[in-house]
């Protein structure tokens, strides 16, 4: 039998459960997804599918009833794991007015949800970081223990309000984690022709964070990664670059063909490495969880995107006469 490396971890096997089967729903959620956009169901998706064990193996190692998420347009699994439901994302997916995200008006992929902490993002690429900065300073101005969390591409990271924002960071020691999802492809430009140095984390001594690399098809590796930048964070010593590596294991969006940019071989050798997999594996072969188990939670959330689906699709687009709202200024009632 292998190991139980989460017990090290202070995880029981429940909470290893939880994280596989977040895991799988984002996964699930995600493919149904791309079927409704090529039913000419919803307009767009761009995918979690390769990154999910990252997303979830941070959001877990988080305080998730007290820190913030500034996520980006992959993080299915992270605002999942902060109480996102399968309903609230298919309603975004099909633009409806109960999306929790925008009421419909903005693209999939932009999460937000004040109840839970989730911060919304914008288009442009990297927005997210300074103003996960901004939220670190304003909680050590009033004296709040919290972290806060964004994520970002490699690509993203040669973006200038990253190395704004890990600078202003590190000068101040705020509780900030940085968590680079390299997934080997800025759209259709690869790692080695973004980055001169070897990893996206070389570049946290530069701001005299630390930073670390780990394995991002493994859950449980990065929630040790981003557990300890955690408490790092809450005891004033700074902010933490953490890199997770995998692969995007579709194209970049559902108007991308990456068949213009890398071969099929190269994408069937990375799902050999696929956490929805590996982990299943994993939980059996550590005694964790049972074949019986899994296949109940598989069919547990195939039911549950059934009905998200089939809700959402119902589901009412906004009135005409709300085409303003949130645009202009408006008074009060």
């Amino acid at each position: 039998m292998v190991e139980k490396r989460h017990e090290a971890l202070q995880l029981t096997d429940e909470m290893v459960r939880d994280m596989y089967e977040t895991m799988l729903l984002a996964r699930r959620i995600d493919e149904r997804m791309w079927l409704l956009n090529r039913a000419g169901k919803i307009p767009f998706v761009i995918s979690c599918q390769g990154q999910e064990a990252a997303q979830v193996g941070a959001a877990f190692a988080l305080n998730r009833d007290e820190d913030y998420v500034l996520p980006y347009y992959r993080d299915m699994g992270v605002v999942l794991a902060f109480g996102m439901t399968a309903k609230d994302l298919m309603l975004s997916g099909f633009a409806k007015a109960e999306d929790p995200n925008s009421g419909g008006r903005q693209m999939p992929g932009h999460f937000g949800q004040k109840k839970n902490r989730i911060v919304t993002g914008s288009s442009p690429v990297t927005t997210q970081v300074p103003h996960a900065v901004g939220i670190a300073l304003a909680a050590r101005l009033e004296q709040k223990n919290i972290v806060a969390l964004t994520t970002f591409g490699e690509g993203s990271s040669n973006q200038g309000d990253f190395h704004e924002g890990a600078n202003f960071a590190s000068v101040h020691k705020l509780p900030v984690i940085f968590m680079c999802e390299n997934n080997k492809y800025a759209i259709s430009v690869p790692i080695e022709k973004q980055l001169a140095c070897k990893n996206v984390s070389d570049r946290a001594i530069g701001y005299g964070m630390h930073g670390v690399t780990v394995d991002g098809n493994d859950p449980l590796a990065v929630y040790e990664a981003v557990k300890a930048a955690a408490e790092r964070g809450r005891k004033g010593e700074g902010p933490t670059l953490v890199e997770t590596v995998s692969y995007r294991l579709t194209p970049h969006s559902s108007d991308d063909d990456d068949r213009a940019y890398r071969t099929r071989e190269e994408v069937d050798a990375a799902k050999e490495k696929d956490a929805i997999h590996t982990f299943a594996r994993y939980l059996l072969e550590s005694g964790t969880a049972t074949e019986a188990q899994l296949k109940e939670m598989d069919e547990r959330i195939a039911k549950l995107v059934n009905e998200a689906t089939e809700y959402a699709e119902n589901a009412a687009y906004a009135a005409v006469d709300t085409l303003h709202a949130h645009v202009y200024d408006e008074e009060a009632k």
